[in-house]
């Protein structure tokens, strides 16, 4: 059991090369930032792998600047009470705009048509000629009236869905965890599948835009291939692992599936016929990294600040107004009686609560408490010091 203490000045250090207008959120007094430094508050990273990385006691936070966090290790640091945030949403655009763009590339054979071109490179005067001859064999398709499926209506699927249904389409969503935000944004013009085989049997094309957990591994395989439309177009801007690329490869061969785009190439991947392979470009726009790196920096800030946690992968998230009054804010394991101890604590120093919010996520929570009473500093250490010591208290800090 640890406590740990707020300091003046909240040392950020980043991992990766974080956009400047992330850096400038941390561009005032209490802050600086110092990426030589062993012993940081925060970490701002993007796809550094953390892995083999130890934490100092001191590390309050980590905010990967963008969505999926396999780069950090966050069993452990939720065993040492560091809260991880990441930033959902921050990318959807820049996703959703190559998904869309990859949808009608492929479906007019744009990239295939692109290296054949460039292959007539030395044929002179006759290149007109040669394409004239040459281009019934990238004859494509018009997306106007073909359904897609989007699996996923997070922030990204629900806006690939939207402009699918602006560019003409069809389209059909699956998302039995869609939240009450997302469907107030979605269009009432989204066909709801009941179940993946629906929207399997039903689409031309299909999105996926879900985390990679132990129900989606291998979600695309040789069973769900046999549900699905002679000649779909399959695209995965989310994990490869999605996938189960020796029954892709099948797929692909027998032409069950006409085309697979993907952010995430490999050797088996390249291998394969009538795969278009992305060099992980779905989030990469200036725009996407500053918006990222601004939302990640905003979040540690406030954490740091007022304790209010928001967009956690590890840990509830929580708010509370912060109105200057001493903050409790501790993470502990979700046990009974955790709220009555903490609240000992204060009744034995005749302190009053002003304000509470305990929220919990599985076998941790976190709790917040306003001390309405005026604290003297003389006594801060001593309440941190009876707070850590309660069994269950996994960090704690006084703001």
């Amino acid at each position: 059991m640890s406590t740990l203490t707020l300091e003046k000045v909240q040392t950020i250090k980043t991992l990766n090369n974080i956009a400047q207008k992330g850096l400038n959120v941390f561009n005032q007094e209490g802050y600086q930032i110092d990426n030589d430094s062993e012993n940081p508050d925060a970490i701002v990273v993007r796809s550094f792998n953390m892995h083999s990385m130890a934490f100092d006691q001191n590390l309050k936070a980590i905010a990967r600047a963008g969505a999926g966090v396999n780069n950090i290790p966050v069993d452990a640091c939720t065993e040492q009470g560091i809260v991880v945030f990441n930033t959902p949403g921050a990318n959807a655009n820049a996703v959703k705009e190559m998904v869309l763009t990859t949808i009608m590339a492929s479906s007019r054979n744009l990239f295939a048509g692109v290296e054949w071109t460039k292959g007539l490179d030395g044929q002179g005067d006759q290149i007109p000629k040669l394409v004239e001859a040459g281009k019934k064999q990238f004859v494509g398709k018009e997306i106007k009236g073909k359904t897609l499926g989007v699996i996923g209506l997070g922030a990204i699927g629900a806006l690939v869905a939207n402009d699918a249904l602006d560019l003409d389409m069809d389209v059909i969503g699956f998302d039995p965890f869609i939240s009450v935000n997302t469907a107030w944004n979605l269009s009432r013009n989204v066909q709801r599948a009941m179940s993946l085989e629906e929207l399997f049997a039903a689409s031309d094309y299909i999105t996926v835009h879900v985390p990679l957990t132990d129900d989606t591994k291998g979600v695309f395989n040789k069973e769900t291939f046999s549900i699905m439309k002679p000649d779909v177009h399959i695209l995965n801007f989310s994990r490869g692992e999605l996938v189960n690329e020796e029954d892709m490869k099948a797929a692909l061969e027998s032409g069950k599936v006409g085309r697979y785009i993907t952010d995430f190439p490999n050797q088996n991947v390249l291998n394969m016929k009538n795969v278009v392979p992305i060099p992980h470009l779905g989030a990469s726009t200036q725009e996407s990294e500053e918006n990222c790196a601004v939302m990640a920096a905003r979040q540690v800030k406030n954490f740091l600040e007022t304790g209010n946690v928001k967009n956690s992968v590890n840990f509830p998230n929580a708010s509370l107004p912060y109105t200057g009054k001493k903050r409790v804010a501790a993470f502990h394991h979700n046990v009974p009686n955790m709220v009555g101890q903490l609240t000992q604590v204060f009744s034995n120093y005749n302190l009053n609560i002003a304000d509470m919010v305990n929220r919990s996520r599985g076998e941790y929570a976190y709790t917040m408490i306003d001390i309405d009473n005026q604290v003297s500093d003389e006594i801060v250490p001593e309440l941190e010091e009876k707070i850590g010591q309660i069994e269950g208290i996994i960090t704690s800090r006084i703001i």
